[in-house]
């Protein structure tokens, strides 16, 4: 009750700001994921082996922690809100560019480049909405802004079985550009942090010469593994691993003064994306090329999937306030193991469905928390910049997921349900454990130049 009254006391300007941050995340996500759901019809036109399309998806999660860092300490140096906007208007430019791609090599660039533009959503989005709501808000509002995740795949899953059959996949990337009038509301209907402009009148972030290098440098480090790895015949997750991850890790150095606060959230987050984008990715292809289903099917289970996801992380973030965000990441990730057997290994579409709803319900019943607890735990003068790139660091360590997956449910004979089962468990008992030993900062105040 406590929760309801906190929600029905914001005023119009703070549900316009959950909005946005809700809607970019949504968008973003249906973005990413309509390429999911064409690995066999891309592979299938540029007549390339499937994970040869799915390294896409690899190099679009590779990319995110470079522009969550450049775009992070833009926020932090000029607001929330005109950064936000231009992240939409970037990704949605690039989405629609990629309906274009002539060849693969030229699709693996641009998916580089839409995770760059990608990576800084997320986090400015999160800190533009939570600094702007009472600290007892915050748990509700974290679970809706996540499962903004999930909404956005529900979305994809329902374009994909509508309309894929009729415009192929060159029109769901078409498709895919429609989020560009976010920004539009955005630029007319959403104020500026109230603690940004606390902070921002105490402290000035880095110049724009020093941004605009740092962001050069980061952009081209970003698309090295499609650009200049083929060129040098370097396979993409060698780049990526032995390249990519030393460089990002390297951006810890901007936060050198939380460190161990930072590394503890790093690979809090890359467990996180590991659980995510293990039972995800990979979950159309388990469907279409595992179990032989149709495009409707295929649409439908995910569909209901991602409905229990965007339940789980509303009751999960809800329920925070009380028990705590340590505890809730904890009960909901443990009970996700007891879904693994119906959700992987079922055989008929209506047990498969309540596989999938009760593992979605569980992921994103414990990602529902971590918006507010990452935000929590972030240095009050990095907040824009500090929880995105921890977020989107994980998710490079995690990037290579997809193609480990398709690689081992290729030796067993296309098992895909094997595949995604031993990640997902894996995944759920690792954050179980790191996440009890680690700190919590419930309630911790905003807008405040005190130290984290």
């Amino acid at each position: 009750m406590t929760t309801l009254s906190e929600l029905r006391g914001l005023d119009r300007h703070q549900w316009s700001a959950i909005a946005a941050s809700f809607l970019g995340w949504t968008l973003d996500a249906f973005d990413f994921f309509l390429m999911v759901f064409m690995f066999k019809a891309i592979a299938k036109d540029f007549h390339a082996d499937l994970s040869a399309v799915v390294v896409a998806s690899t190099l679009t999660l590779a990319a995110r922690p470079f522009g969550a860092l450049v775009f992070g300490m833009m926020a932090d140096r000029y607001g929330r809100r005109p950064v936000l906007m231009s992240n939409v208007l970037l990704y949605s430019v690039l989405e629609l560019s990629s309906a274009f791609a002539p060849t693969l090599a030229v699709l693996l660039v641009l998916r580089a480049l839409f995770g760059f533009a990608m990576g800084g959503v997320w986090g400015v989005g999160a800190s533009l909405a939570l600094e702007s709501i009472p600290p007892k808000a915050r748990g509700i509002v974290s679970g809706l802004l996540q499962e903004g995740y999930a909404a956005g795949y529900l979305l994809a899953s329902a374009v994909f079985f509508f309309l894929f059959d009729r415009i192929g996949w060159r029109g769901m990337f078409m498709v895919g550009a429609v989020p560009a009038v976010l920004a539009v509301f955005i630029q007319f209907s959403v104020r500026e942090s109230p603690a940004f402009e606390i902070e921002h009148g105490r402290k000035h972030g880095r110049g724009p010469v020093f941004l605009f290098g740092l962001g050069l440098l980061a952009l081209a480090i970003a698309v090295g593994p499609a650009v200049v790895g083929p060129m040098l015949k370097v396979p993409i997750l060698t780049w990526i691993y032995a390249i990519d991850v030393p460089l990002a890790l390297g951006g810890l150095w901007f936060f050198r003064r939380h460190w161990k606060m930072a590394l503890y959230v790093v690979l809090l987050m890359t467990a996180f994306n590991f659980f995510s984008h293990g039972t995800q990715d990979l979950y159309p292809t388990f469907m279409q090329k595992g179990l032989g289903f149709d495009t409707h099917v295929t649409g439908l289970l995910t569909a209901i999937g991602n409905v229990g996801a965007i339940g789980g992380g509303l009751l999960f973030g809800a329920w925070s306030e009380r028990l705590g965000r340590r505890w809730g990441i904890v009960v909901a990730s443990l009970l996700s193991l007891l879904a693994i057997p119906l959700w992987a290994f079922s055989h008929t579409v209506v047990l498969l469905g309540l596989g999938a709803f009760a593992m979605q319900f569980m992921v994103q019943g414990a990602w529902g928390i971590i918006p507010v607890h990452l935000n929590e735990l972030a240095p009050p003068d990095a907040r824009g910049a500090f929880p995105g790139y921890a977020y989107q660091v994980g998710n490079l360590i995690a990037s290579g997921n997809a193609v480990w997956q398709a690689q081992i449910a290729e030796a067993h004979h296309n098992n895909y349900g094997l595949a995604m089962a031993i990640v997902a468990a894996a995944a759920a008992v690792v954050i179980a454990v790191v996440t009890i030993l680690g700190p919590e900062r419930r309630h911790a105040i905003f807008g405040t130049a005190a130290k984290a």
